[in-house]
């Protein structure tokens, strides 16, 4: 079995199980296989925590759950370091970012400094506790959600913590069909304990390689510059995209690519996830807010007016 069909059969697994929500487990592969990180934002109840473990099970990863609180402590997610009576030694003890996926649940309900346990492991793949630095797993991925709508008693990230996400996801309430589906398949004993594992982390990892080389023409590597240059110089943003949404742009389109079966990237490629990767990196400006201006509409409109190349 090849890496493409790999990770189609990943797809189907998760598919089987996460019902009806085929967009949304596209966009989490997309994600996984381009090494970026997932905000789930949503109102509960809707599957984000089955999604992430369905993932995890179908891939033989080893999952990690952590509940946010606001006395949730940094050594928490990164571990601390315990003296040993008997060796006379600081021994390490791992905290759950030590997990090949990790939920961070809630992550708008602790503190900034908790939230801010999570930067070093999101952007390098390991954590620093009393100056020593421990490698995370791999694959590693983090799946944050938070409730969009609460907002007493919470935290807001901060534009450099939105930055560190690839994607921002939002699953939303299933139609009538399948809903119906949904609690059949319950009811059949269909439940996310019972997720087929159809793949290694090992093939996840040769997956990821296979997908770092996809072919991104320069005549491409342009247009994605263009869009980025365009939320820059857009006056109803008080802040425009950064280069590291550059690169997740990038990396997101050669995701597709290789999940659409092509080892080149077409600008369609790019359309289909400008959205998700950009839009919670945009600050509205004040007078954009004044306006009540819609963030959506305003991208929208921009990857629209960008020349798209031959």
């Amino acid at each position: 079995m090849n890496e493409f069909e790999t990770a189609v059969k990943l797809r189907d697994a998760i598919n089987r199980v996460f019902i009806g929500k085929e967009d949304v487990v596209e966009d989490l592969l997309v994600c996984l296989l381009a090494g970026g990180h997932v905000l789930l934002e949503d109102v509960p109840g809707v599957g984000k925590t089955t999604l992430a473990a369905v993932l995890a099970k179908s891939m033989d990863c080893s999952f990690g759950r952590i509940q946010f609180t606001p006395d949730t402590l940094p050594g928490d997610v990164s571990g601390v370091s315990i003296y040993n009576m008997k060796t006379g030694e600081f021994e390490y003890r791992a905290g759950v970012v030590m997990n090949q996926i990790l939920l961070a649940d809630e992550i708008n309900r602790t503190s900034p400094k908790t939230q801010a346990s999570l930067l070093e492991a999101m952007a390098e793949g390991q954590v620093t506790v009393d100056g020593i630095v421990h490698a995370l797993p791999e694959p590693f991925m983090v799946i944050a959600t938070q409730n969009p709508i609460e907002f007493l008693g919470t935290y807001p990230l901060l534009e450099a913590q939105m930055d560190r996400f690839m994607m921002r996801l939002s699953i939303g309430y299933p139609s009538k069909e399948q809903e119906i589906r949904l609690a059949a398949a319950f009811l059949n004993g269909n439940t996310p304990d019972k997720a087929e594992t159809v793949c290694s982390s090992k093939e996840i990892l040769a997956i990821k390689e296979k997908v770092s080389h996809i072919t991104v023409k320069e005549s491409i590597l342009g247009y994605i510059e263009d869009i980025i240059e365009l939320t820059r110089k857009e006056e109803r943003f008080a802040l425009g995209a950064s280069p590291r949404a550059m690169l997740a742009l990038m990396r997101a389109s050669q995701s597709r690519a290789f999940l659409q079966g092509r080892d080149f990237v077409k600008p369609d490629d790019i359309k289909d996830v400008a959205m998700q990767v950009l839009l919670h990196r945009l600050v509205l400006s004040p007078e954009a807010r004044i306006r009540r201006e819609d963030a959506a509409a305003i991208l929208k409109s921009l990857l629209l007016s960008v020349k798209i190349p031959v």
